[in-house]
């Protein structure tokens, strides 16, 4: 059935509600908006479901939802899981709430009871409910720090992890079984409460989740030494952060923490910033007025889903300095990896874990201190699949985790980036350098100094709609058909192909197995302990170019990694003319 013929079902069928057929009705000398809307059903996809809200099979609605849901619950069936339940949480975008509910009122109709938090809570707060509750999986609706027109749905296993093979593809088949919306069961909200299979859930597990995170401060003498003195600025980019970052900076004791008043409650339309992504200068602008004017230390910004971290630090000229997520990640690797081996020593099988496009750095601090780098797959779930792993075999300690993408996890109390934790770090080491004398700019700079001068960033193209598929198609088939020999004139070393999964030696010609799962991943090792990296994103339109240069000073890693953005640029135009 062609995508004109599925819009007119959608008018016609009964099943679906006036409202949708309203908007529908709203396009219909549009060919080009209905095209985009049916051509295709949203893809359910190792990440769940991410898109714009709207009618149609290719939008997030609750026909969509309602549908991938249908799948999970055969899935979980089928693997006699359904008597643990399923743990769901919601952020602050539009429509959040409501696809929720659908959620979880299409497991009740299934026999699966939902955990459904009372109102939005954090990504991370999900990953500790599902493994606090003992559920066989959860759901988060949100889509992260996407523009306010998307919104998501996550899915986790057990562990508390994102799904991850086999369950994934299991899942992923599930949904894509159902193909008619009128076979999906749901039921009334009443219906689902009175049977016991909708339970309501909230400050039990906020109490706890706080409680486990408390637990992981390694210097909780340094907090009480500067708590009047430190001044920390926070915005939640008018997401989920706000009330469990300001709960654990509280009952640990920081006095001075503020939150900037424009970005403090919860917005979908995220009304101050036209993109609520703490990777982004724009979402600091109010913060770092603030900061200014208070004369602040530190500015923490978490995306909406409160898993993602920005931040901005002061120096003792006054100056603010951002950390990109590299930074702030390997600044808290190495406070948190000194902290331990200070307090109890390092156990002999430590592992500290990163994804194959975050920095080098993080294997120059593993070996300074004698543990296991371990590379992943980008995505978290692969960093918690890692601490799984280390559980089932006893063999491996986790340390720490990070992604170049402003997320990482301190503790295994969850499963997920945990922005809440990584706030409550932060200023933990900032408060412990203070006790020093030193900022944590100081403390950045010192790290340089130790293990030299890495410089990583992203360069982020957007494509949208089909014809933004096919350039990026073309990107990566051409790069994977012409290995380049060299990228932005420094010479490719080895040649990463993680979808075949075959590794490269460009001098010796020899060929080796990557050892992680098939991905669409190009990845290029370079002389100088360089690199490259090029990927489409799994939840944008867009395909992604990560570099990693090592400079002789800070100046000198900036003018290098200014020349290989702009190299990018050209190869790319070179690409698609």
């Amino acid at each position: 059935m062609d995508y004109r013929a599925i819009y007119e079902k959608w008018l016609d069928d009964s099943y679906f509600d006036e409202d949708t057929k309203k908007e529908l009705r709203a396009i219909e000398n549009d060919d080009n908006e209905i095209k985009e809307r049916f051509y295709a059903d949203l893809e359910f996809g190792t990440a769940g479901l991410r898109g714009i809200i709207g009618a149609g099979t290719n939008r997030m609605n609750i026909y969509t939802v309602r549908k991938a849901t249908q799948g999970l619950a055969n899935y979980i069936l089928k693997m006699n899981k359904e008597a643990q339940g399923v743990a769901i949480a919601y952020d602050s975008r539009r429509m959040s709430p409501e696809f929720a509910d659908e959620a979880a009122l299409c497991l009740a109709a299934n026999g699966i009871k939902a955990y459904v938090f009372e109102s939005l809570r954090p990504t991370p707060e999900l990953s500790y409910a599902v493994r606090k509750l003992g559920c066989t999986a959860g759901i988060n609706i949100t889509a992260s720090h996407n523009p306010p027109e998307y919104n998501g749905y996550k899915v986790y296993w057990e562990d508390g992890a994102q799904i991850t093979p086999p369950h994934d593809n299991g899942i992923m088949a599930e949904v894509k079984a159902v193909t008619d919306y009128a076979t999906v069961k749901t039921m009334s909200k009443e219906d689902a409460k009175a049977k016991g299979l909708y339970i309501v859930i909230g400050e039990d597990v906020d109490k706890t989740y706080i409680e486990e995170l408390k637990k992981l401060v390694k210097n909780q003498a340094a907090i009480d030494a500067v708590q009047k003195e430190l001044k920390i600025v926070y915005t939640p980019l008018h997401g989920t952060g706000n009330l469990p970052v300001r709960r654990v900076l509280k009952e640990l004791g920081f006095e001075n923490v503020y939150v900037v008043p424009e970005q403090e409650l919860p917005d979908g339309e995220f009304p101050t910033v036209s993109y609520p992504n703490p990777e982004a200068k724009e979402a600091f602008e109010l913060a770092l007025k603030l900061a200014k004017e208070k004369d602040a230390e530190l500015v923490l910004a978490t995306d909406p889903d409160a898993d993602r971290l920005g931040v901005y630090v002061r120096d003792n000229n006054g100056e603010y300095h951002v950390l990109t997520g590299n930074m702030s990640g390997c600044l808290l690797a190495e406070y948190e990896i000194a902290s331990v081996k200070e307090k109890t020593g390092l156990p002999a099988d430590g592992a500290l874990v990163k994804s194959i496009v975050s920095t080098n750095m993080a294997d120059a601090i593993a070996k300074a201190y004698g543990i296991e780098l371990i590379e992943v797959l980008t995505g978290f779930k692969y960093i918690g699949q890692q601490i799984l792993n280390f559980e089932t075999t006893g063999k491996g300690t986790y340390l720490f985790g990070f992604e170049e993408s402003y997320g990482c996890l301190i503790g295994t109390h969850a499963r997920d980036k945990d922005a809440v934790v990584a706030s409550m770090a932060l200023c933990e080491a900032a408060a412990y350098y203070k006790t020093k004398g030193k900022t944590l700019w100081d403390a950045m700079v010192d790290i340089y100094e130790k293990y030299g001068y890495y410089k990583d960033d992203v360069v982020s193209m957007t494509f949208k709609g089909i014809e933004g598929l096919e350039q990026i198609k073309t990107i990566m088939e051409t790069m994977r058909a012409n290995a380049p020999e060299k990228i932005a004139g420094i010479k490719v070393l080895k040649v990463r192909d993680y979808k075949t999964g075959v590794v490269t030696d460009t001098v010796s010609g020899v060929k080796s197995d990557s050892g992680l799962p098939s991905s669409n991943v190009l990845y290029y090792d370079l002389e100088d302990d360089m690199w490259f990296c090029v990927r489409p994103s799994g939840t944008e339109p867009k395909i992604k170019f990560y570099f990693g240069i090592k400079g002789t000073s800070l100046s000198d890693a900036d003018d290098k990694a200014a020349k290989f953005t702009a190299e990018i640029q050209n190869m790319v135009d070179a690409i698609l003319k």
